[in-house]
């Protein structure tokens, strides 16, 4: 194993990434998610609660990252026809982005948001027909200037 790539030399930067993925349910599972008749709870608040829980712990999900002095975390969600979508924006100034950031923190928000709705999205067979995680991708990065 080679390690964690040498950032030494870099400057430390004011830095943001956008990350934004989905899952699909059901409409069912999504009116449920909307009026709040989830048995967990209320899986936007939740959800949200696990986004910044992983935003602040990737470095212990994803080995080789490193530990940044994350300075906001912003998650919003949306809830469509077919879809729960989750939005992730995460501000740091350091040597080093924050993209792995956001996606984690989409990534763990959208896995709560299954958790928390799987009893209504399984069929007879115990299966998951119509439930995916979708599209989860970095759709900002910003690099700035050094701090004076």
């Amino acid at each position: 194993m080679k390690g964690i790539i040498d950032v030494s030399g870099k400057p430390v930067v004011a830095r943001r990434a956008v990350a934004r993925g989905r899952l699909r349910l059901k409409a069912s599972t999504l009116a449920a998610v909307k009026a709040g008749r989830i048995k967990k709870g209320d899986v936007i608040e939740v959800s949200r609660v696990a986004a910044v829980q992983a935003v602040k712990h990737t470095p212990t999900l994803l080995p080789l990252c490193h530990p940044l002095p994350i300075e906001s975390v912003r998650v919003d969600f949306r809830v469509t026809a077919t879809h729960l979508e989750a939005e992730v924006a995460v501000a740091a100034t350091a040597k080093t982005g924050v993209e792995m950031e956001a996606l984690a923190g989409v990534a763990a928000a959208l896995l709560c948001a299954w958790d928390m709705t799987k009893y209504l999205e399984k069929d007879a067979s115990g299966q998951y027909p119509a439930t995916a995680i979708e599209g989860i991708e970095v759709v900002e990065k910003v690099k700035g200037k050094p701090p004076r």
